[in-house]
């Protein structure tokens, strides 16, 4: 899923800016080759020269206009704007506050106000700025538990198929929760059915976790879907926790993240590591809005319980009853003790906050369309390499597909070859192959919990040719499936006989006939 492009412009800003910055460490230095903090007195006017002086120069142009709008639409003087981003490019203090730098989140949750949940109706969330989509992962699991919203043994709910290592998190025995999934269903465009929406119902179920839109099969939950799952929270389950990883919603339009749904009951998790091509930069955020129901656990647990969490995070707070769950999140990041130098590095705070105004600042969506587009047409040369019908769906991002093979085999040739392939081979037989004999790797659906003998397909990591020849491979790889099938008198009798995980040598025997 690591993309292969690169988000230019804010990128060139940021480089631009760390040259401003240096130039203003290297007005005092204290010995040769040791710079000094920038000064405030005169920065904004020796800034104004920078950009004159460069203003041909990639970067400078938008580096002005992000000044601009943080003064117009974010409300931060210019002196004050350009000397903390300055001072956060040199990384020479610690992130203060250690949640997010001010104006970092002034940027930031206008963003996802405008990406992620669509609207700014919903009130203000807090945030807390991650090394990535996953370390965000991490402290939220932690500090559940820590704080004793959730308990080993208790039992959550997972949005189905899903990211693998959310499969893997909560039997770890960190934690043992008992899970119950509920399951996309396939044939309606991997959208969650009435029934798998109504398991949330169930009071033991204290929290659903899901990636929004989903991972791997790539789409964001339609409006009727995302209506019933807010008012059953709204009616039935004012108790159930939402964790939501939004990190693909970019890549649909008019997206809305449950958030929007259930704002007082949902941990919004966003990286910008996908849409920006930015894997490498480790930037992610954690978005709970300032009255939420975590807070409101926290307040009603035993008095045994809150007195463990004063002496918890007594280091941390004067009133450590009074700390929100976010805060408590960020003291966990660094095992409490080394709260004072917990939060991301400033320079990566820049690059968040310049990603968000770049957004912000494109009121036609001209960067979003891109995108969209690149993953789009790699999704049509896929499925015209299969030799398949495109699947159109509104609600789709493009960014990964699921190719069933076994319904694949049924509608291309018949029934009877697809219980064939699906009884006589190994799920992984088919992707095991298509490395082998095309060296064409991909990802085994059964692994996200999608099913059996399916392919997952990133449409963000190779160049838009190569798309063409995964598609004719995997539609003649299945050709030579059949040609056996059809050959060979004997596998109609192995048909009946599935080959357990106990046989893949005789499965891998059973490859290597097909050559």
């Amino acid at each position: 899923g690591n993309p292969n492009w690169i988000a230019v412009e804010p990128r060139e800003a940021f480089f631009q800016l760390g040259l401003f910055a240096m130039d203003e460490s290297k007005r005092h230095e204290l010995r040769p080759g040791f710079g000094s903090p920038a000064e405030k007195k005169g920065l904004v006017t020796r800034f104004n020269a920078f950009v004159k002086k460069n203003a041909k120069k990639s970067g400078v142009s938008f580096l002005k206009k992000a000044v601009v709008y943080a003064h117009k639409e974010l409300k931060m003087e210019p002196a004050e704007f350009i000397s903390e981003i300055v001072d956060a490019m040199l990384g020479d203090h610690y992130p203060t506050p250690d949640r997010i730098l001010e104006f970092n989140e002034k940027a930031v949750h206008p963003y996802l106000m405008k990406e992620i949940l669509g609207d700014k109706r919903y009130g203000k969330f807090d945030l807390f700025a991650t090394e990535g989509g996953t370390a965000a992962m991490a402290y939220i699991f932690n500090s559940l538990m820590e704080n004793k919203i959730l308990r080993k043994g208790d039992t959550i709910a997972l949005g189905t198929p899903i990211f693998t290592p959310y499969i893997e998190i909560p039997h770890l025995n960190d934690y043992k929760f008992v899970t119950i999934n509920v399951e996309q269903d396939e044939k309606k465009g991997w959208q969650y059915p009435d029934k798998e929406i109504k398991k949330l119902e169930n009071p033991k179920i204290k929290a659903f976790f899901l990636v929004h839109p989903s991972n791997p099969t790539s789409v964001s939950i339609q409006p009727e879907s995302f209506k019933k799952i807010a008012n059953l929270v709204k009616n039935k389950r004012k108790d159930l926790i939402i964790l939501t990883d939004d990190v693909y919603g970019t890549f649909v339009n008019g997206f809305k993240s449950l958030a929007a749904a259930a704002p007082h009951n949902t941990i919004l998790v966003y990286s910008f590591s996908k849409y920006f091509g930015a894997t490498g930069w480790r930037l992610g955020v954690i978005a709970i809005h300032e009255k939420n129901i975590l807070d409101q656990k926290i307040a009603k647990l035993s008095a045994r319980d809150k007195a463990i969490l004063n002496k918890r995070y007594s280091t941390v707070a004067l009133y450590p009853e009074k700390l929100k769950f976010i805060e408590r999140m960020v003291a966990d990041s660094r095992a409490v003790a080394l709260h004072h130098t917990s939060g991301v590095s400033t320079p990566q705070q820049v690059v968040m906050t310049l990603f968000s105004i770049f957004c912000l600042l494109d009121k036609k969506g001209v960067y979003k369309k891109r995108a969209q587009d690149i993953l789009l047409k790699r999704f049509k040369t896929l499925y015209k390499g299969i030799g398949i019908p495109c699947p159109k769906d509104p609600y789709g991002t493009h960014y990964y597909t699921i190719i069933d093979i076994p319904k694949l085999a049924q509608k291309r040739y018949s029934k009877s070859f697809a219980t064939y392939l699906v009884k006589t081979f190994e799920p992984i037989d088919f992707v095991v192959r298509l490395a082998q004999e095309r060296a064409v790797v991909l990802l085994d659906g059964g692994g996200f919990d999608a099913p059996n003998m399916s392919i997952r397909i990133s449409l963000a990591n190779l160049p838009d040719a190569a798309y063409e020849n995964i598609g004719k491979s995997i539609s003649w790889l299945l050709e030579q499936y059949y040609k056996h099938w059809k050959s060979n008198p004997s596998t109609s009798s192995q048909a009946s006989h599935k080959a357990s995980p106990g046989t893949a040598g005789r499965s891998a025997a059973r490859t290597r006939s097909l050559q």
